[in-house]
């Protein structure tokens, strides 16, 4: 997650008063005050209280109080699972994985899933047998599906019965006894020879006794960032980590959700991939809340349609394309979004007349509240509070609760704090930060500086207190807030035949923020066709990943003393 923007229908006063040079909100902040001294800037929403108790635990003690509502069902078949099937499916499930597979405590099980309703099932099952989570994207290609398998030293892969090929290829390749449950989205479908029955490990029961579950400081759940430089890599967070970040963004002037009570459950499609930090905490949010999730694998736009008419949700995870589409499109009736309270739009900043197109498609005020965070801080690390939405068009909002962050100049090593509407790189300290990354001692280190995460991204503050993104120092590229890191697609392009080096940046879009563009030096006297450069790059890497942004031929690519390639040079020269 790189920006997150929220839409909530709730409006407060705004009475200020001063407080250490600070503006803030009474009215919303209640009797709490903004600390700011010197060094850095810490939540004016205080501290919230962090259960310390393993992330299996905590989801247990919530899920079963709804045990007859609708926990998730599927956009386009129905099948659906109740919180009471949820729970049993993933008991069998972790019992199974113990008895069948003989997975000890600590394995990494791999999840290449799109959204769909048992998806959660794969996040808690393998949780209650003490095991570690590491998730794929989808639409990988059965290399970058390797990679990540070896790199996690993952045991188990769950997968659909439609992806069997691509997944045993992956597995081949990996040349690691890997197993592969494979799930069926249809009756006709049946499991594939070599595969594992995915509804035979979550009916069958075992005879096992329950594992005495993991500390809260052990990693459960790796998604692969690239951080701010060089190819994915496993961010290692722990049940501390996950269940901080769900408490602090639940904090009653953050929260955007309703508890399921007798008369009234939240009901919300789930678009925002599950593979991704953003959407695997917001989906365990909403699991510990009681809500309703309809998951929705992919955009199709008759089948979201039909979901809005038939579901009326109550408040939805999107991408700006998703809202203009809400907006532009004939087809969305005010009638089917008059139960929404709330939209929040991640992976870029919405605009301020993509805003008031939307609020004027619905007619009836809504505002927008941002925030920002990344998979290294699990991923939540500011918001604009909820009476706070309007005031600051463009702001990402405050530290929420637990967290003290910092400003700092890129070329100061001594990471001193910086002051209002000074450009610097965002430190951050809390308890949703990462452990470090997973066998990379090195870039572990050098991610942080005095206990200090440092997040690649520049921000400034102003006056009262409220942040906003500049720009990166990151190297990686964002598509559609998929990150792609340009060292993956340079390494592919070096071994194109007649290429000497490569350097690829991303180049802005509008639909897509980012798309990747290719710098080439060539071979002397080499006839090297773009097209099928393009080509041999598309069938190395995600839809994502392609080089949309076009491929230039240069003589030689600009680098530092250390060899280190100067992106924003070329950055300059192609702007």
């Amino acid at each position: 997650m790189h920006v997150i923007s929220r839409v909530v229908n709730s409006f407060g006063r705004n009475v200020t008063r001063r407080s250490s040079g600070v503006l803030f909100n009474s009215k919303c902040f209640s009797n709490t005050t903004f600390n700011q001294d010197e060094q850095f800037i810490k939540s004016p929403l205080g501290d919230v209280q962090i259960p310390n108790v393993n992330l299996a635990e905590y989801l247990l003690n919530h899920i079963g109080k709804f045990p007859t509502k609708i926990a998730t069902q599927c956009s386009f078949t129905e099948r659906k699972y109740t919180y009471d099937n949820l729970l049993m499916k993933s008991s069998n499930l972790s019992k199974s994985l113990r008895k069948k597979l003989n997975l000890q405590k600590g394995d990494v099980v791999a999840i290449l899933l799109p959204n769909i309703p048992e998806f959660p099932i794969c996040i808690l099952g393998p949780l209650l047998a003490g095991l570690k989570i590491t998730t794929i994207n989808p639409s990988y290609t059965s290399e970058e599906i390797k990679r990540q398998l070896n790199d996690s030293n993952a045991k188990v892969l769950f997968t659909l019965v439609d992806f069997w090929g691509k997944a045993q290829e992956a597995v081949k390749k990996s040349l690691s006894n890997i197993k592969i449950i494979t799930i069926k989205t249809k009756q006709s479908q049946s499991t594939p020879s070599g595969s594992i029955n995915f509804q035979e490990f979550t009916t069958e029961k075992c005879d096992l006794p329950e594992i005495i579950l993991s500390s809260p400081d052990e990693t459960v759940f790796m998604p692969y960032s690239s951080g701010t430089t060089g190819l994915p890599k496993g961010v290692e967070l722990s049940s501390k980590n996950i269940i901080s970040n769900i408490c602090q963004f639940n904090h009653p002037e953050l929260c955007i959700s309703q508890i399921a009570t007798e008369n009234h459950q939240d009901i919300s499609p789930q678009l925002l991939p599950l593979f991704h930090i953003y959407g695997f905490a917001t989906t365990l949010s909403m699991l510990t809340y009681g809500v309703k999730i309809i998951t929705l694998p992919k955009f199709e736009r008759d089948n979201y349609l039909k979901v809005l008419s038939q579901e009326k949700p109550h408040f939805m995870v999107v991408v700006p394309p998703i809202v203009i589409f809400l907006y532009a499109s004939p087809e969305v009736k005010p009638v089917d979004l008059s139960s929404l309270r709330t939209i929040s739009c991640g992976a870029a900043p919405l605009g301020a007349l993509d805003e008031e197109k939307f609020r004027k498609k619905i007619g009836r005020p809504i505002n927008v509240l941002q925030g920002y965070g990344l998979s290294e801080t699990s991923p939540v690390v500011t918001m604009v509070p909820i009476q706070l939405q309007g005031k600051y068009p463009g702001s990402m909002g405050i530290p929420i609760p637990n967290t003290q962050v910092k400003v700092v100049s890129p070329d100061d090593k001594k990471g001193n704090h910086l002051k209002p509407n000074e450009i610097g790189e965002i430190y951050v300290k809390g308890p949703q930060v990462m452990k470090g990354y997973h066998n990379n001692p090195e870039e572990s280190e050098k991610s942080f500086h005095d206990g200090w995460f440092k997040t690649g991204d520049l921000v400034k503050y102003d006056e009262n207190g409220m942040f906003y993104i500049c720009d990166r120092l990151k190297e990686l590229i964002k598509v559609r807030g998929f990150q792609v890191p340009p060292a993956e697609l340079e390494e592919i392009i070096r071994d194109f035949p007649g290429v000497v080096e490569a350097a690829v940046i991303g180049i802005p879009d509008e639909y897509n923020g980012e798309l990747p563009k290719a710098f080439v030096v060539k071979k002397k006297e080499a006839n090297v066709d773009v097209e099928k450069l393009q080509e041999f790059v598309a069938s190395k890497v995600a839809r994502h990943k392609h080089l949309k942004g076009g491929v230039v031929f240069v003589e030689s690519i600009p680098k530092n003393d250390s060899g280190k390639i100067l992106r924003r040079k070329l950055k300059e020269l192609y702007l």
